[in-house]
């Protein structure tokens, strides 16, 4: 996509909300892919993980914070690549986000206020409104670019993730000291 990002379509909560968010959850295609999906000669499905969304995770879960996949597919890839990551939940499969999230919320203790969700599709929607910050990419459908307080400056499969793991940390403070280590421990 060229040109700027197009605009969020909520206001962005303040720097003291989103120091509270203590979750990232995350679609998968569209967000962390860059939404195309690629079969080999055996039907084998392939897919393309940018390194500096995996960083990002990795900060994330330094600074103690937890994160989630939240997709309506799955499959081997995802799963590996959300254990690579260490990734707290993995909800595969789930074409109902809104019950998955019901779930989510339950299983971790969390009230909504207390998640951030990257989506890009109308099945995200549902997330999307609950939480107490809701993130998308420049290609997002145009109904899920009205539900959210951020919009990357990266597309999908690209860093996008990464973006948004900036934003949270820098709110709780956390990135000068990730800055001052060049990234390392």
């Amino acid at each position: 996509m060229s040109g700027p990002a197009p605009t969020p379509g909520r206001p962005r909560p303040s720097r003291d909300v989103l120091a509270t968010i203590e979750f990232l959850l995350l679609d998968v295609d569209g967000v962390l892919t860059d939404g195309r999906i690629w079969f080999d000669a055996e039907g084998r499905e392939q897919k393309t993980f940018h390194v500096h969304d995996a960083s990002g995770l990795v900060y994330w879960h330094r600074s103690g914070l937890r994160s989630g996949f939240l997709s309506g597919r799955g499959g081997d890839i995802v799963e590996r690549r959300g254990r690579e990551l260490g990734v707290h939940e993995l909800m595969l499969h789930r074409r109902d986000k809104g019950a998955a999230f019901a779930e989510l919320l339950q299983r971790q203790r969390l009230e909504p206020a207390r998640v951030a969700y990257v989506g890009d599709d109308l099945l995200d929607l549902p997330v999307l409104r609950q939480v107490g910050f809701a993130a998308t990419v420049p290609q997002a459908r145009a109904e899920v670019l009205a539900q959210c307080h951020f919009v990357t400056a990266r597309n999908a499969g690209f860093g996008a993730a990464r973006d948004v793991v900036e934003e949270l940390l820098r709110a709780r403070d956390a990135w000068d000291a990730i800055l001052q280590r060049d990234g390392r421990g």
